[in-house]
C-alpha cells in the first residue's frame, strides 16, 4: 500500500498529514485557513489521493509558517508513499482551465528538488490568503518530495481562478506520475536504476 503518515512540530507549527496514493479522493482537513483547505480539496479530489491534514500554526501571526509546513509534511508524506517509485509513470503533466484562468504544471519524480514557478496573481490576496503562501506551499513540498515541479499559470485576470487552476493541475500531474505503469513490470524509470 502506498500511504504514510507523517507528524512536523516545531515552536511554531505542529502538522499531521496522511496520505493514501491508491485513496479515491477522500479528505480530512482543518488548517485554520479556509482558502488553503479549499486548495489542498482540490489536490484530494483531482488527484484521486485520500488526504488528512491537521494542522495548528502561529496564525496570530500571519499564515505563513502553517502553510509552508503544511507543503514541508505533504512533502515527507509523498516521498514515503512513493518509496523506491518502482513501477511509476515517474513524469506527469496537466492544463487545468477555470473559466479564463489556464494553468500547466509538469513534474518529475526525479529525485531532484526543483521549483520553477511562474505565476502571475493579479492580486495580493484571496480573502485572508496572501497568493505568495502558494508558492511557500510548493516549494517546501518539492524540497522535501524531491521532485522537480514547473508551475505556469498561462492567463488569467481572477486570483481565485488563477490559484485553483494551479492547485488543480498540480493535483493531475501528481495523479498521472504517481500511476503506476503496468508496462514497466515494477521497474525503477530511470537509466541510473534509481530515483
Amino acid at each position: 500500500m502506498r500511504r504514510a503518515q507523517v507528524t512536523r512540530e516545531t515552536a511554531e507549527t505542529r502538522i499531521e498529514v496522511e496520505l493514501n496514493l491508491d485513496g479515491s479522493g477522500q479528505s480530512r482537513l482543518d488548517t485554520g485557513i479556509g482558502f488553503f483547505d479549499h486548495m489542498l480539496d482540490q489536490i484530494a479530489r483531482h488527484a484521486l489521493v485520500d488526504l488528512v491534514v491537521s494542522a495548528r500554526g502561529d496564525l496570530h501571526i500571519d499564515g505563513h509558517h502553517t502553510v509552508e509546513d503544511v507543503g514541508i509534511t505533504l512533502g515527507q508524506a509523498l516521498a514515503a508513499a512513493l518509496g523506491d517509485k518502482k513501477g511509476v509513470r515517474r513524469y506527469g503533466h496537466a492544463y487545468v482551465p477555470l473559466d479564463e484562468a489556464l494553468s500547466r504544471v509538469v513534474v518529475d519524480f526525479s529525485g531532484r528538488p526543483g521549483l520553477v514557478w511562474n505565476v502571475p496573481f493579479t492580486r495580493a490576496s484571496i480573502g485572508q490568503f496572501d497568493v505568495e503562501l502558494a508558492h511557500e506551499f510548493f516549494q517546501g513540498l518539492v524540497n522535501h518530495a524531491q521532485i522537480t515541479l514547473h508551475i505556469d499559470n498561462l492567463r488569467g485576470e481572477n486570483s481565485h481562478h488563477q490559484c485553483e487552476t494551479v492547485f488543480k493541475a498540480f493535483a493531475r500531474a501528481l495523479r498521472a506520475a504517481a500511476e503506476i505503469d503496468p508496462r514497466a513490470a515494477g521497474a525503477i524509470p530511470s537509466t541510473k536504476g534509481s530515483l
